[in-house]
């Protein structure tokens, strides 16, 4: 099950998740379905799992269940599929917001410096934009801007003016080109930090995941029974952001809309005031969980 992707805080995040299991669950990001196969360990015949990918290469991992579902969507769209789907709503909602060790190890999807490959970077192979466009085409205030906020580069202009400046010459068009394009930023002793960094910006860009993030968890809110989980593996400081200030308000900002006459609260009342780290021993077992923070909310 697990040569296609290990899941992280397995046992964590799937105890928080079940409160009966008769119920109506969400897998929002299937992946390689090991969070998936858990849950539906822990249901009832009566029990139901939603699962949500747009990646295509997950379909082929889809669970043989009469009580799965796999929806080829993206997870933003998630409150369109509750109605769809159930009649009052999830009991439960998890997302391990992790992109999978199969698009990481697939070298042509292009999310890895570590291959050299097109640059591509779409979890979505039928959508649109790719990073080669990204790189090639974005104006340099805008490639500042997305390595300064999705990747916090430091040192995000000159690494645009680099970009802009070595694209002039040559269209880069393949991971070793972008590699050797920006040889001259990279540092010798911090290289793979930085390179991951640079990637994870241009990532995020090209699969609009912030804004698909935002709007998961909109619809995530509204899904939700009262009483309901809200569980999320978040794996850098944007993205955990936003889940806790959602969780915190009910929206990105962090900031309770209070009424007249001053009251104010969220939708949701946090489980776990500090998130849930991976510990030691899987860590040791599995290196990509080592930044997972494990967040848990319920709804009101």
């Amino acid at each position: 099950m697990y040569e296609y992707h290990k899941p992280v805080l397995l046992k964590e995040s799937v105890d928080a998740l079940i409160t009966t299991p008769d119920g109506v669950y969400a897998d929002a990001t299937f992946g390689g379905g090991g969070h998936s196969a858990e849950i539906l360990s822990r249901l009832s015949e009566k029990g139901r799992l939603i699962a949500f990918d747009r990646d295509a290469d997950a379909l082929e991992r889809a669970i043989k269940d009469p009580r799965f579902t796999l929806i080829h969507n993206n997870f933003r769209f998630i409150h369109n599929y509750s109605l769809l789907e159930t009649t009052s709503g999830f009991d439960g909602i998890l997302a391990d917001l992790g992109v999978s060790s199969h698009q990481f190890d697939t070298a042509q999807r292009g999310f890895s410096f570590r291959y050299d490959a097109p640059l591509d970077m779409r979890m979505n192979t039928r959508s649109e934009l790719t990073a080669q466009m990204v790189v090639n085409t974005y104006p340099e205030e805008e490639l500042e801007r997305i390595f300064k906020l999705y990747g916090e580069v430091e040192g995000a202009r000159r690494l645009a003016h680099l970009i802009v400046s070595k694209r002039s010459e040559a269209a880069i068009e393949t991971t070793g080109e972008l590699d050797k394009a920006i040889e001259a930023l990279t540092p010798k002793y911090a290289g793979h930090k930085y390179l991951a960094q640079v990637y994870q910006a241009l990532r995020i860009e090209v699969n609009q995941e912030m804004r698909s993030l935002e709007k998961f968890l909109e619809g995530a809110i509204k899904s939700l029974k009262p009483g309901g989980r809200l569980v999320i593996i978040t794996y850098h400081s944007l993205e955990d952001r936003m889940v806790k200030n959602f969780i915190k308000a009910g929206n990105p900002n962090g900031i309770v809309i209070k009424d007249l006459f001053g009251q104010g609260s969220s939708p949701l009342e946090a489980v776990n005031r500090k998130p849930i780290l991976p510990t030691e021993e899987e860590i040791e077992n599995n290196t990509r969980a080592r930044s997972a923070k494990l967040r848990i909310a319920i709804k009101r």
